[in-house]
């Protein structure tokens, strides 16, 4: 191994090393995305120095390539199953912002190799300024799913005090629909492999096309799969998640003894969770329960654009825009 290799070596242990610490410390924190899009870009780059191979930055390259082709699929797969809407395409609009972004750089690789010097400058301008939007968001995008995923996959621990779940929709006002059912299954899988049950909240109030409230709802479906009534407490009032969450803090800060709480939503929701418990000061953690395949895509980017609706966020994605698109533009 070289001094550089070595080098890389160092430099991609810290990296890792300071995203741990930081994930440990806090698993809401923004900044835990951009540590680990820090963490993958060094390793990629110490594996292609260490293997002397570019095998790695070629997976990277091809999947980059197929990535708007599935992310069409996906949004097409989308309408056909869930109906046509804003939420329902955005993979689909996603996947072709994706594919211009990669035309747009296909283009700009001709005009630079090119030994027509009478190609538009103007058009070389539009194409970078495309190509680099599309994909400096692309890649924020990727390293926000590529989070989500982490946090499933990372370890949890199996005795809680509390579990909270989530409410979602009832099917004609008063049927546990899957999406809802998912999270109540897995609600019920850490119940019985916890050594010492958890009481179990379900949350979520009463829509005004519901006959009965979603706790309600949910309490009765953990009844009939085998959880006792004693052991499910209600929260029956909120709108929301922000709501949920708050009201079920309150709840459990009203009882003695431990308090040791998980949340369990749908995969996709947990990081934004855990954001809201991080502002109510809840300390609590989070599992994902499954999601059809072909939903999730679109339900990340959903979230996504909810985590940089909040202000802070948005200004740091757009600083960071605005500082690639000034690094590419001055070279």
């Amino acid at each position: 191994m070289d001094n550089f290799t070595l080098f890389e070596l160092i430099v991609t242990s810290i990296s890792w090393l300071v995203f741990i610490i930081s994930f440990i410390k806090d698993r809401s924190r923004y900044r835990n995305i951009i540590l680990l899009g820090n963490a993958l870009g060094w390793l990629i780059l110490f594996l292609t120095l260490l293997t002397h191979s570019y095998i790695f930055l070629l997976l990277l390259f091809y999947g980059i390539l197929l990535t708007p082709i599935l992310l069409i699929i996906n949004g097409v797969q989308m309408i056909k199953k869930e109906g046509f809407s804003i939420s329902n395409i955005l993979s689909l609009m996603l996947g072709l912002a994706i594919l211009i972004g990669e035309i747009s750089t296909f283009i700009i690789v001709f005009i630079a190799n090119s030994s027509q010097h009478n190609l538009s400058q103007n058009l070389s301008i539009i194409n970078i300024f495309v190509s680099v939007t599309v994909i400096y968001f692309s890649i924020s995008i990727l390293l926000f799913v590529l989070y989500s995923v982490f946090l499933q996959i990372v370890p949890h621990n199996r005795e809680f005090d509390y579990i909270i779940i989530h409410g979602a929709g009832l099917i004609d006002g008063n049927k546990v629909s899957k999406l809802l059912a998912d999270r109540l299954d897995k609600a019920i899988d850490v119940y019985k492999k916890d050594p010492t049950p958890p009481i179990m909240i379900p949350s979520g109030g009463q829509g005004s096309d519901e006959a009965l409230s979603e706790a309600e709802a949910m309490a009765q479906y953990m009844i009939e799969h085998g959880i006792p009534e004693n052991m499910i407490i209600l929260e029956d009032k909120s709108t929301n998640t922000y709501e949920n969450l708050a009201n079920a803090k309150a709840i459990i800060d009203s009882r003695q003894g431990n308090k040791y709480t998980t949340l369990i939503t749908s995969n996709y929701h947990v990081y934004r969770a855990l954001r809201i418990c991080r502002q109510i000061g809840f300390d609590a953690t989070g599992i994902g329960s499954h999601v059809a395949f072909y939903y999730w895509p679109s339900a990340l980017l959903r979230e996504y654009i909810a985590i940089h609706y909040e202000k802070k966020h948005f200004i740091i994605l757009m600083i960071g825009w605005i500082l690639t698109l000034t690094v590419f533009f001055i070279q």
